[in-house]
């Protein structure tokens, strides 16, 4: 790092990279200088659209540039192993975008890399990063509603989605679960931990991915989080938080909310709202500030966003796709066997195929 920057790099060029890339540009004490694609041409199309010095047309000069803090993993989450890892083999530290990776084998290989190389690693959750989730959270740990007793949220989008789309792809790890289901899964383990058992039902395409998924999510103290994520059908995207003391409504946009209302038994209702001067809602801002506070104070990970709750998080997503029969193609399931891609599961929890 400068003394007054931390120097980034952005390793792919699709539409979560540039949002991102627009993102720092507004930070002062952020400054991109290199961007790196599989070829040379999308590379140099995204250094000029945002001014950055360098374009690498592969991975590996961008993870070999020493000038770089930290790089910004945007690729497909099917990729995020072998893009993140190969980051932190060669020295670089790593924000690595959602889901983290495609399994927990994956994200405990990561997370092992970056030990072992002294690395910082954390995972894009800006929902974690969010200055609303965060008061909502210290609600709740200070008790405001009482011992949580129940959690839902939801996260679905109308579509529809061709089976050609990636989010239909079992090759890319398509499917609801992944890509929006870790949403409501990292809101319920945000607030509650990792849970004591899973249950979960689907729907699943054609193509064996699932179009959409119910998950109750169990804890040793009796509390239950009802869970839900679709790309059949655009949801409210709403969360609710129930206590033995009152209740948190998160009516819309639960992972970057702009107001939730706190009701406490005996009380009138409490609205909390975004402060203008933290930027957009859709902001990814607060996640790079963070990265960039972990940084300077020379830590490895951060406490906002601990790896050991992405691992947790990994082992959920994992149990819930055991029990809706989704397996991609090279992944060995419980009996050795690596899935297909047809969609045929023995003995999968899932509803007939849409």
């Amino acid at each position: 790092m400068t003394e007054d920057k931390v120097r980034w790099g952005i390793l792919a060029t699709g539409g979560i990279a540039a949002a991102f890339a627009a993102d720092l540009v507004d930070l002062p004490d952020a400054e991109v200088v290199a961007v790196g694609s599989r070829r040379a041409e999308p590379a140099k199309a995204f250094a000029e659209r945002f001014g950055i010095p360098r374009a690498y047309g592969s991975w590996d000069e961008l993870a070999h540039d020493e000038d770089i803090d930290v790089v910004y993993v945007a690729t497909p989450h099917v990729a995020h192993r072998a893009a993140a890892g190969l980051c932190l083999e060669a020295g670089r530290n790593v924000l690595c975008e959602k889901p983290f990776t495609l399994n927990l084998r994956e994200a405990a290989e990561l997370v092992a890399l970056a030990r072992e190389h002294g690395r910082f690693l954390m995972e894009a959750m800006w929902m974690y990063c969010n200055p609303l989730v965060r008061r909502l959270k210290a609600l709740v740990d200070d008790g405001a509603v009482g011992e949580v007793r129940t959690v839902q949220a939801d996260f679905g989008l109308a579509g529809p989605f061709p089976p050609a789309h990636r989010l239909r792809d079992p090759h890319l790890g398509g499917g609801a679960l992944l890509d929006l289901g870790v949403y409501p899964v990292s809101f319920a383990q945000l607030l509650l931990g990792e849970p004591a058992d899973v249950t979960a039902r689907a729907v699943l395409s054609p193509e064996g991915v699932d179009l959409q998924t119910g998950a109750l999510l169990s804890w040793e103290g009796g509390a239950l989080a009802q869970l839900h994520c679709s790309i059949t059908g655009g949801t409210a995207t709403g969360a609710s938080v129930t206590g033995s003391a009152g209740r948190i409504d998160v009516p819309s946009g639960f992972f970057h909310p702009d107001r939730f209302v706190l009701h406490r038994d005996g009380r009138d209702p409490e609205e909390f709202t975004a402060d203008p001067a933290d930027g957009p809602r859709t902001s990814m801002r607060h996640e790079a500030l963070e990265v960039m506070r972990a940084l300077r104070a020379g830590e490895t990970e951060s406490p906002v966003v601990p790896l050991e709750g992405t691992l947790a998080v990994m082992r959920t997503l994992d149990s819930i796709r055991e029990r809706i029969g989704v397996r991609y193609p090279g992944e060995a399931g419980p009996d050795g066997v690596t899935a297909d891609g047809t969609g045929s599961r023995e003995g999968a929890a899932a509803v007939t195929p849409a």
